[in-house]
């Protein structure tokens, strides 16, 4: 009978048991916000099919369309898997790298209403560059963020991104050490 729940997380689960605090009103919040991510979640996989499979959307301005019709148009990997090392690894939304130009592009889609920030992307540069092992004073980047129909870019350098490699090396070292230890 509870197998069907195997791997499942209840919304009103025994860990996450901060529910206990909440008042009605902000047990609606936060569901709907629980609902906001779920459909967040949907969104991404249906644009990472679109992409893979050159599916193009119409041209209306909205943050959906624009960001799996360039995704398309830049030639983009979808869902993009980024790993430096057991402690530090994610996936870009949608990323390419011209070998030619020597030019990095990183795009992600952002379904919720909270203003976004690049830091995201940069880390997923940085990772880029630490796995892959490029010279990141000889690459040329491009980061844009799509959110309430509307694109977000930016431009790093290697004045902005290897520091976020030194942090990411120098931290992983500190949590190895640490494993060791206990």
């Amino acid at each position: 009978m509870h197998s069907r729940l195997e791997g499942q997380h209840a919304f009103l689960g025994a860990s996450q048991y901060s529910w206990l605090n909440y008042d009605e009103d902000k047990l609606v919040d936060k569901y709907y916000n629980f609902l906001a991510t779920l459909k967040g979640t949907e969104m991404h996989e249906l644009a990472a099919m679109l992409i893979k499979n050159h599916v193009r959307l119409p041209e209306e301005g909205k943050t959906f369309d624009m960001y799996v019709n360039d995704a398309i148009f830049y030639d983009l990997r979808p869902e993009q898997k980024l790993y430096y090392s057991e402690n530090c690894f994610g996936t870009a939304d949608a990323i390419s790298f011209d070998e030619r130009d020597y030019f990095l592009r990183i795009h992600d889609l952002k379904t919720g209403v909270t203003p976004a920030s690049l830091h995201q992307l940069e880390i997923y540069a940085a990772l880029f560059f630490l796995e892959y092992d490029l010279p990141v004073n000889e690459v040329e980047m491009e980061l844009r963020i799509y959110q309430n129909d509307d694109i977000l870019i930016g431009n790093p350098t290697v004045v902005d991104i290897a520091p976020i490699m030194d942090k990411i090396v120098t931290f992983d070292k500190l949590i190895e050490q640490i494993k060791k230890e206990n």
